[in-house]
């Protein structure tokens, strides 16, 4: 086993959705409820991240892919670390070769870190970045927003600019 993260998982986590989808997007690792259940973004967070991809007018079982960096969950719910994350890059960058989106989004520092070896998620968020011919998107992750509830204006800002890449607007609120 080339990681230790493996030794202490329930489940590795490794993907969600369609595996042909124009629209991925990476967070950093599973948590608790993920390692329960072999499925990225099933907690809070993953809710919070199912109603942003509904509201952006995608479906998230269809017309989407959610990845990790690492793919088993970093004990403590802990950042992976840089061995951590080396181990699982190979997976992570044949997953994105496979599905070769239009676009990715990445949901927090960590993805921006491990893919574009970049600091700094509140000043790049909102930024167009290209990986390897496809449009990325950095935004804050859905925890983060959970626990800071007026970032979500800067965030629905940056999903709604991966919108426009698509020709989608969002549905008019009632």
């Amino acid at each position: 086993m080339k990681c230790p993260l493996g030794k202490t998982r329930t489940h590795m986590v490794f993907a969600d959705g369609n595996p042909h989808a124009e629209l991925m997007f990476i967070g950093e690792g599973p948590g608790a409820d993920e390692d329960a259940s072999g499925v990225p973004f099933v907690g809070r967070a993953g809710e919070l991240l199912s109603r942003m991809i509904a509201a952006m007018t995608f479906d998230r079982a269809t017309e989407t892919c959610i990845a990790n960096i690492v793919k088993c969950r970093p004990p403590g719910n802990r950042n992976p670390s840089d061995e951590e994350a080396a181990a699982c890059m190979p997976y992570l960058k044949r997953q994105i070769a496979m599905v070769n989106p239009k676009v990715i989004v990445l949901l927090g520092a960590v993805p921006l870190l491990y893919l574009f070896n970049l600091k700094g998620i509140m000043k790049l968020r909102g930024r167009w970045l290209d990986y390897d011919g496809i449009r990325v998107m950095p935004t804050y992750h859905p925890a983060f927003l959970l626990r800071n509830p007026p970032a979500k204006k800067d965030a629905w800002a940056d999903l709604q600019a991966v919108m426009a890449e698509f020709g989608r607007k969002p549905v008019p609120r009632r």
